[in-house]
């Protein structure tokens, strides 16, 4: 999945960001979008940042050492975040991997929560779990559309990294309870 954003985002960075970005008002004539904005990006910055989250994920994902089923549930997720914007329509148009990586983020730690063999690996699951969630207080997904800092270069969509992690979260927990009485190796 990290490898989808990856590969995605470099291909979708020559293509013009208006026939792949997130648009409300084109969601049911064009689903594609659902997953195609998550391969847009608004400057090179944004790009280089989410194309190192992705590295970071797939890191996690490897030492974690998750399932098929993990990435599967992420695979899910990835469509959902972006359906979450549906709640913020004044968002006109929206691109980026970060809201997909919260997603991939939420899978992972779910998975080791729920499924993990190791008692440390629970434990890591659990902290990941609670740095995400502090994140996302943080960030104040219920307030201003759109959020502005010095540190970026564009315009930040705190929702979209809510939306991913609700996504991630809902369809890793029914990942990991369809596997119960399984075991990652471990």
């Amino acid at each position: 999945m990290a490898a989808a954003g990856l590969a995605g985002s470099l291909l979708a960075w020559w293509l013009p960001a208006n026939l792949l970005d997130w648009q409300p008002e084109l969601a049911g004539r064009e689903p594609w979008r659902a997953v195609t904005a998550a391969w847009v990006h608004w400057s090179p910055r944004h790009l280089a940042a989410n194309l190192a989250g992705a590295a970071v994920l797939a890191t996690l994902g490897w030492v974690a050492r998750l399932p098929a089923r993990a990435a599967l549930a992420w695979a899910l997720a990835w469509p959902l975040t972006q359906l979450g914007l549906l709640l913020r329509p004044e968002l006109a148009h929206y691109g980026g991997l970060s809201g997909v990586l919260h997603a991939g983020v939420a899978v992972a730690a779910v998975w080791l929560v729920l499924a993990a063999a190791e008692r440390r690996q629970r434990f890591i699951g659990a902290a990941v779990m609670a740095g995400l969630a502090t994140k996302l207080l943080l960030e104040a997904p219920w307030g201003a559309t759109l959020q502005t800092s010095a540190e970026w270069d564009i315009a930040i969509a705190p929702l979209a990294h809510a939306s991913g992690a609700v996504a991630g979260t809902a369809c890793a927990a029914l990942a990991a309870l369809a596997t119960r009485g399984q075991t990652m190796p471990g």
